[in-house]
Order: structure tokens, then C-alpha cells, then sequence
């Protein structure tokens, strides 16, 4: 397959594209301190047609900037926060377990308590992390200058990932904060600031 995809550049005169690919990171660790470019990032789409809709979702679907920024500089911020908001503590996962134990008696009430919670943790928890995500992303920019701005949904969802009770692969998440560096970084919006 490697050997195709090597004919195909060289027939279309692409081999340093396709050489960066082959320099780009392979592990994790590597993906964590990869500092690409910010011409070897591709800017996302921001405009949009704005509706009471796009307004209503501000809380959720939103983009930095902070004037006279370097792209090297905003990844770091950027970083930074995610790594602040990254792997957040999920409160008291401990469930009382007591009533359903004297009800259904020992293994019954811990196999049905245990199972209720899994369930809710799956409908309410992820939600809850991802909320709690947002946040503390939008404090930590915030405290570093950054203000926000709103974007519609698809938009938002083409550079930027919500995480539950699931992680995204290092290699995306890396990818998208860099794209969300050079917004920040980019040109000043012309939209209306948000606040924190």
C-alpha cells in the first residue's frame, strides 16, 4: 500500500507533503509535544449566518482570540488549558447501596446498584464532564486574555471534540488544538465577544 501511495506522489509532485507525513509523530508522547507550523495548519471555516439557534448554543459552541498572538503562543495557552480540563476528577462515584442490599439481599442489591449507576453515569456523567470541560476551558482562557466568540455547531464540530466518558486519540486532539491555536491567533473576529 505504502509503495502505491509513494507512486502516487511522485506522480503528482507531492513527496514533501507526504515525507512531513511520514515525520509526523507516532506515539503519544510524541503527539503531546509536536509544535507544527502555522502554515502547515489548515484554517477552519468561521463564517456563518448567525440564527437565534447558533445564539442559544453559545455555551457549548464557541472559539477563542486574543490579539497580537503567535500561533506558537496560543497552542501553549491552548494546551495548557486542555491539559487543565483533560481527565477531570468525576465527583463521589460511590453509591448507597444499603437500601437495595436489605431489599434484594447482598448480591442482588450490589449487581442491581452497581448496574444503576453504570447507567446513570452513562446518560447524566458524560454530559456532566463534558460541561464541566467547557468551563474550565473557557476560565483558563479567559484568565490568559483569550476572549470568546461564538460559531454554529457544524463549524465548531470540523475543529474542536467533546470528551465524556471517552478520550479522543491524542493524534485528533492534537490536530484540532492546533487548528483552534491559529484561530486564536488568526485574524481579530468581527463578531461580538461573548465574555467569560
Amino acid at each position: 500500500m505504502k509503495r502505491y501511495l509513494l507512486a502516487a506522489a511522485l506522480a503528482c509532485g507531492s513527496v514533501p507533503a507526504l515525507a512531513q507525513e511520514a515525520d509526523a509523530p507516532q506515539t503519544d508522547a510524541e503527539w503531546m509535544a509536536w509544535v507544527p507550523s502555522a502554515d502547515s495548519v489548515s484554517m477552519p471555516e468561521l463564517a456563518y449566518e448567525e440564527t437565534q439557534e447558533n445564539i442559544d448554543n453559545y455555551e457549548k459552541y464557541y472559539y477563542f482570540h486574543r490579539p497580537e498572538t503567535d500561533f506558537e503562543t496560543a497552542f501553549a495557552d491552548i494546551r495548557e488549558c486542555d491539559a487543565h480540563a483533560r481527565g477531570l476528577f468525576r465527583g463521589n462515584q460511590n453509591v448507597d447501596m444499603g437500601p437495595a442490599m436489605i431489599q434484594y439481599g447482598m448480591l442482588g442489591g450490589a449487581v442491581g446498584g452497581l448496574l444503576g449507576a453504570a447507567i446513570g453515569d452513562a446518560i447524566y456523567g458524560s454530559a456532566e464532564i463534558r460541561r464541566k470541560r467547557r468551563i474550565n476551558m473557557r476560565r483558563c482562557m479567559f484568565f490568559k486574555g483569550y476572549a470568546r466568540y461564538g460559531l454554529d455547531e457544524d463549524l465548531w464540530e470540523e475543529f474542536n471534540f467533546e470528551e465524556g466518558n471517552s478520550s479522543v486519540p491524542e493524534e485528533d486532539r492534537q490536530r484540532m488544538l492546533a487548528q483552534q491555536a491559529l484561530v486564536a491567533s488568526g485574524p481579530q473576529p468581527t463578531a461580538q465577544e461573548l465574555g467569560l
